[in-house]
C-alpha cells in the first residue's frame, strides 16, 4: 500500500506545473490576457446557466461548454466566450471549435464589459452567432441579442426584481432560447445564489 501511494505521489510532483498557465483571447491580432480569475458572482452565474442548459440536452446532439472551448473565427484570431452552446461536433478539433454557435454568454466585469460590449460582440456578429447574452451580475440585468439580417437587435432587457410587492416582480419570468425554445431559464435560475461568498 506504501508503495503504491509513494507512485501516486511521485506522479503528482511529475505533471506539469499550471502555474504559468494563462488563458487568452486574440481578437484583431491583439491578445487579451484573461486573468486574475473572474470573481465569485461572476462564476456562479456562469454555473447556474451551464447547469440549467446541460440538464435540459439529455439526448440531443448538442453540448454547452464553460469557459472552455476556444471559438476560432479564423486561424490566428479566437474568443473564449463564458457559456457557448454548439451543435456541431465535426466542427471541433483538438479543442477548437470552428462552427457558427446557437448560444453565447458573456458575463461582464469592470475589466472586461467594454470589450465585451464592443469587440466581442461585433465578432460575434459577424460571425453569425444567433443569440447572445450579456449579463451584469452586480446588477443583476440580462440583455438578449437576436440575430436579425446579419445585425444584433435587442430582444429582451430584464433588472432583476425580486420584491413580491413590487409591480416589477419578475423572479419567475421564464426566458427560452430562440433557436431552441425547448431550453429554458427563469431569471431566479439565472441569478441563484449569485450573493453567496464575498459577493464580489
Amino acid at each position: 500500500m506504501g508503495n503504491a501511494l509513494q507512485k501516486i505521489e511521485e506522479r503528482y510532483h511529475a505533471m506539469p506545473s499550471l502555474e504559468g498557465y494563462k488563458k487568452i483571447e486574440k481578437i484583431d491580432g491583439v491578445i487579451y490576457e484573461m486573468s486574475p480569475s473572474a470573481s465569485v458572482r461572476h462564476g456562479i452565474i456562469n454555473g447556474n446557466i451551464y447547469t440549467a442548459v446541460s440538464n435540459q440536452l439529455k439526448n440531443s446532439i448538442c453540448r454547452v461548454f464553460i469557459e472552455n472551448l476556444d471559438f476560432y473565427l479564423g486561424e490566428d484570431e479566437w474568443l473564449v466566450p463564458d457559456i457557448i452552446l454548439v451543435c456541431d461536433p465535426h466542427d471541433i478539433k483538438n479543442g477548437r471549435y470552428r462552427g457558427r454557435p446557437k448560444f453565447v454568454v458573456e458575463i461582464l466585469s469592470p475589466s472586461t464589459a467594454r470589450r465585451d460590449r464592443m469587440i466581442k460582440m461585433k465578432k460575434y456578429e459577424s460571425a453569425g452567432v444567433e443569440e447572445l447574452w450579456l449579463i451584469e451580475p452586480k446588477g443583476k440585468s440580462l440583455e438578449i441579442y437576436y440575430l436579425t439580417d446579419g445585425k444584433y437587435v435587442l430582444a429582451e432587457n430584464y433588472l432583476l426584481e425580486e420584491d413580491k410587492e413590487d409591480e416589477d416582480y419578475n423572479v419567475d419570468v421564464r426566458i427560452h432560447l430562440h433557436g431552441m425554445p425547448n431550453i429554458s431559464l427563469t431569471l431566479a435560475e439565472i441569478f441563484k445564489d449569485s450573493e453567496w461568498g464575498s459577493g464580489n
